[in-house]
């Protein structure tokens, strides 16, 4: 007589609140939002927390594959604040050729992309080819970037020209169907970002590098190559988030981006992504972006806390998510 075994019924429908967690966090938020202040789900402050959370939400899509292939970039802050100042240098000194008007933001634009993705490629070849550690690689960059940014400004603030800042403004506060440009483009990038971590070669081989660096080797994974492209996309997503965040205050100094890179990881690991590599999850990230702007808002309107506190607060939160992180790795 054949036994029959059967699979418990708790299991089969056992809810995995690795996966579901994120979300469930984000709904808490929202009602502990609307609760503490009326003026929580008005569209003028969701959207606000949207359009402020776009610029850290487009870093992070960048770091997911960073992070997903083993690695971790401490210098994406103060990489942005050194983008938007050459970019800012640039476009003032073509006014005079070009004019205040729509090519010379174009230009402008051209500059930040190539500046970032020029910044984020010499980290990875640093990381890949001189085989120096990523986190001593980037925190000396981030030194380095921070210095030269002051060293730009002498010190001070390296200011838009005036009449260039008026024609550059609506690429923050302008928009389509009531949502402002910085917030389509982050969506547009964590669309792009899932794609490909889900669909391509691409995020395939990033997931196997962190798993298994030598297992990847074996499987013909060009292991440098894919390294250095997460690094190079990430410094290209830095310069396109520097473009939508320079109209904002038309300026940028040695602390523009300060904390940029703990909310950028921060926002990684809440959603899910493993910090020792091996797997990743784009739209996990966008949760958790959001989850740290709604944070940050909340206690903002409910006045609970200082706001001087919310880099203390997101700390604490990453070190947290990697408790859990190891608790449910244990538990498995």
């Amino acid at each position: 007589m054949t036994e029959v075994t059967t699979t418990p019924r708790h299991r089969r429908t056992r809810i995995d609140f690795h996966v579901l967690g994120p979300l469930l966090a984000m709904v808490a938020l929202i009602v502990i939002g609307a609760s503490l202040n009326l003026s929580f789900l008005s569209p003028e402050n969701l959207t606000n927390v949207a359009a402020r959370s776009a610029f850290i939400g487009i870093i992070a899509v960048g770091m997911t594959f960073v992070i997903t292939a083993g690695g971790i970039d401490l210098s994406v802050g103060a990489m942005a604040a050194f983008v938007a100042g050459v970019m800012i240098m640039a476009m003032n000194a073509l006014v005079p050729v070009m004019g205040a008007g729509v090519p010379l933001i174009i230009v402008g634009m051209v500059i930040a992309l190539l500046a970032g993705a020029a910044a984020g490629l010499l980290n990875g070849v640093l990381i890949a080819k001189v085989r120096i550690e990523a986190f001593i690689v980037t925190l000396g960059s981030m030194g380095i970037y921070r210095s030269l940014t002051t060293w730009l400004a002498d010190g001070g603030t390296l200011s838009l020209d005036f009449t260039l800042r008026g024609v550059y403004r609506p690429v923050y506060y302008d928009g389509i169907l009531g949502l402002s440009w910085p917030i389509i483009v982050f969506a547009l990038v964590a669309i792009a970002g899932e794609l490909a971590m889900r669909h391509t070669a691409f995020g395939r081989h990033c997931a196997a590098i962190g798993a298994n660096e030598q297992v990847a080797v074996y499987s013909a994974v060009k292991v440098a190559r894919v390294r250095m492209a997460t690094y190079a996309i990430l410094g290209m997503l830095v310069g396109l988030a520097t473009i939508m965040y320079v109209p904002r205050l038309g300026s940028a100094s040695g602390n523009t981006g300060v904390l940029w890179e703990l909310e950028a990881i921060a926002a990684v690991i809440i959603g899910g992504t493993v910090l020792k590599g091996g797997f990743g999850r784009v739209w996990g990230t966008v949760i958790g972006v959001l989850i740290l702007s709604l944070i940050s808002n909340i206690l903002n309107l409910a006045s609970i806390v200082s706001p001087y506190l919310n880099g203390a607060i997101q700390g604490v939160i990453v070190i947290l998510a990697v408790v859990l992180q190891r608790e449910s790795k244990s538990a498995e």
